[in-house]
């Protein structure tokens, strides 16, 4: 190990055992609250709320730290137009077409179709780009490691700052999304992998009745 290339790690916080539990348990009830919504308010939200998410995201741990993602954060009305048109367009060949009847099956009960109103109305659309490989200064590929897991991670953190923020969220993911980097105007090494619609609830919004599976079945401890 090369200790110049390492600084001492100095914790944020010092809680103690019960302040770590009252907290933890405190984020469980939160984020339990946390709804996927597919009917957005119009509502502007302050941009910085927005930022400060994605720098949030950024702060992800990821595969020797090389961060392969890239984030467009979306508010300009033509080109969310733009999504919307090229989405819905494959999103109809999907239900129409690609998805076999028991994936359609599964999806019954979400209330989900072919049109995506949501991605014109949301105030923003946060576009996640997975780096499949890095550039050099002489524009050589650097290989990248654990791309999908970093990224995915970051994502998983993405949405829970916008949720802490207050804002719902919806992660869209139409298939093929090459779309994205022609309307975006992305590299060829960066390929679509998520995109989270968010903003406020449209009032009156109704969510699926749904439960979570219980701990026992997510969960087996070793001991």
């Amino acid at each position: 190990m090369n200790e110049a290339k390492f600084i001492k790690y100095i914790p944020q916080v010092n809680f103690d055992e019960n302040e770590m539990n009252e907290r933890s348990s405190d984020f469980l009830d939160f984020i339990r609250k946390r709804r996927t919504i597919r009917e957005f308010s119009d509502k502007p939200v302050h941009y910085q709320i927005i930022e400060n998410a994605v720098k949030s995201a950024g702060s992800a741990p990821s595969g020797a730290n090389q961060q392969p993602w890239h984030f467009v954060v979306v508010r300009d009305l033509k080109t969310k137009n733009e999504i919307r048109i090229a989405a819905e367009k494959e999103e109809k060949e999907f239900y129409e077409n690609r998805a076999p009847a028991e994936w359609l099956n599964a999806l019954s009960d979400l209330g989900t179709d072919q049109f995506k109103s949501f991605l014109e109305i949301a105030p923003y659309l946060i576009v996640i780009f997975e780096k499949k490989y890095g550039l050099d200064d002489n524009n050589n590929k650097v290989k990248y490691y654990y791309t999908k897991e970093s990224v995915g991670i970051a994502c998983g953190i993405l949405i829970t700052a916008l949720h802490f923020s207050g804002l719902a969220t919806l992660t869209h993911t139409p298939s093929p999304m090459n779309f994205l980097n022609s309307i975006l105007n992305r590299p060829a090494n960066e390929k679509p992998y998520l995109i989270i619609v968010t903003g406020l609830p449209k009032k009156h919004t109704k969510v699926p009745l749904i439960t979570k599976k219980s701990f026992d079945s997510i969960c087996t401890i070793v001991k």
